[in-house]
């Protein structure tokens, strides 16, 4: 299948934006993580592509899109923006659904919460990136959060309810976010042949073999703003934030910096929604894209037959038959 390449205006930024598929096919919108550009999705793409119109863009600041001059426009209403705008380029006021992975899922959550994008979004699917806010409630047991004005009858809060421990093994798998925000270190180690070195990173680690990345160490140190604009901020002042889509969290079990017990106990955030745990690691987008696509596809079908998910249903990917 052919893709087009757009140039899309999102505010201070122009985004590359890689699009493919029928015109008139459901929009599927693809957002990358760190430090990754949209190329992550390609194998992706050429599974969904004959049914679906798939939308793809680099992020600001990644691949071939702008970056922006200042750390706080990678703040996560920034990157929301910047997803309508896609979006607005793309799919004009046709509903799309959207897919996430590591940092593109977590900027996602920014739109899938935020009521401005009732009724655009038609399904979310989240893979290994959750959303800042339910997982600072949940590092902290939900205890003592208080969220801004409420009705004297309700809460300030929504207890997100964790297995025992799950906050402490989390911790230590992120590891790496306190290491991005250190001083002039993480550019240092980029710089010094970390870009260079990453797709052996990944060969080791993941088991795949990615195509190079011509914009890595690019991606690289402009993503790590995504943190340093982002991550204090919310672990400090967490906000309340339900879900207007239905969600459904692609759980790898191996992953190693995003642990299972991220996408449990969400239900006060999110009502009902599915969640499946497959046996892979963290970029499994790249390792086992038809695995990720027929996974996505099943809940996108899910959602254009009105089916709605057992209130927090979880399955393993051989029982779903991928």
């Amino acid at each position: 299948m052919i893709r087009d390449t757009l140039s899309v205006v999102a505010g201070d930024v122009r985004l590359a934006v890689y699009v493919s598929g029928p015109r008139d096919a459901p929009p599927i919108l693809l957002v990358h993580g760190y430090p990754d550009s949209a190329a992550v999705w390609e194998p992706v793409r050429a599974q969904l592509d004959q049914r679906y119109r798939v939308i793809s863009y680099d992020v600001r600041g990644a691949g071939a899109s702008e970056a922006p001059a200042t750390r706080s426009a990678y703040r996560l209403e920034r990157l929301a923006a910047d997803l309508a705008a896609v979006a607005d380029a793309t799919c004009g006021t046709r509903p799309f659904h959207l897919v996430g992975h590591d940092w593109g899922s977590i900027q996602c959550w920014e739109a899938v919460t935020d009521p401005a994008f009732k009724g655009r979004i038609a399904s979310y699917t989240s893979i290994s990136g959750p959303c800042l806010d339910h997982a600072s409630l949940g590092l902290r047991g939900g205890d003592g959060v208080q969220l801004g004005q409420q009705p004297a009858s309700r809460p300030a809060y929504e207890p997100v309810k964790r297995p025992f421990g799950s906050g402490l093994r989390q911790t230590l798998k992120s590891w790496y976010i306190v290491f991005f925000h250190l001083p002039w270190l993480p550019e240092l180690v980029w710089r010094a042949g970390g870009a260079r070195c990453w797709p052996l990173w990944l060969r080791v680690t993941e088991r795949v073999r990615p195509e190079p990345d011509p914009a890595q160490r690019r991606n690289a140190l402009n993503g790590l703003n995504l943190y340093r604009a982002n991550f204090i901020d919310r672990l400090l002042r967490p906000r309340s934030r339900h879900a207007h889509a239905p969600v459904h969290f692609i759980v790898p079990l191996r992953d190693r910096y995003v642990g299972p017990a991220l996408s449990l106990g969400l239900e006060g955030w999110l009502g009902a929604y599915r969640r499946t745990e497959i046996d892979a690691g963290h970029w499994v987008v790249l390792r086992e894209p038809e695995r990720i696509a027929a996974l996505i596809e099943s809940f996108v079908a899910q959602q254009r037959v009105g089916l709605e998910p057992a209130a927090g249903a979880t399955i393993s990917a051989r029982a779903a038959g991928v």
